[in-house]
C-alpha cells in the first residue's frame, strides 16, 4: 500500500512540475536580482548565456527548460595606485 501511495505522489509531483513549464530567463533573472537587492548586494552583473557556453562567474540558475543559464559575476575591484616611497636622507 505504501508503494502505491508513493508512486501516486511521485506522479502528482512530476505532473505539477511539467504543468508549470520552463521558466522564461528574464523572469528568473528578475527574481534573482530581487533576492540580491534584498540582501544589499551591490555592483553585480547577471547574464543569460547558453548552457554549453563558457561564462565567467557563478551559475545561479537555469531557464528555458535547461537550455540557458544565468551567471552571476562581480566586477573586478579597481586597482589601487601606490605612490612610490620617498627616501629621506
Amino acid at each position: 500500500m505504501r508503494t502505491v501511495a508513493f508512486v501516486v505522489l511521485l506522479f502528482f509531483v512530476s505532473a505539477l512540475a511539467c504543468a508549470q513549464g520552463p521558466k522564461p530567463c528574464e523572469v528568473l533573472k528578475s527574481e534573482i536580482a530581487k533576492k540580491l537587492d534584498a540582501k544589499n548586494v551591490k555592483a553585480y552583473t547577471l547574464g543569460i548565456v547558453a548552457r554549453d557556453q563558457d561564462a565567467e562567474g557563478k551559475v545561479v540558475g537555469s531557464c528555458e527548460g535547461g537550455t540557458m543559464k544565468i551567471v552571476y559575476s562581480k566586477p573586478a575591484p579597481a586597482a589601487k595606485t601606490v605612490a612610490p616611497a620617498v627616501k629621506k636622507h
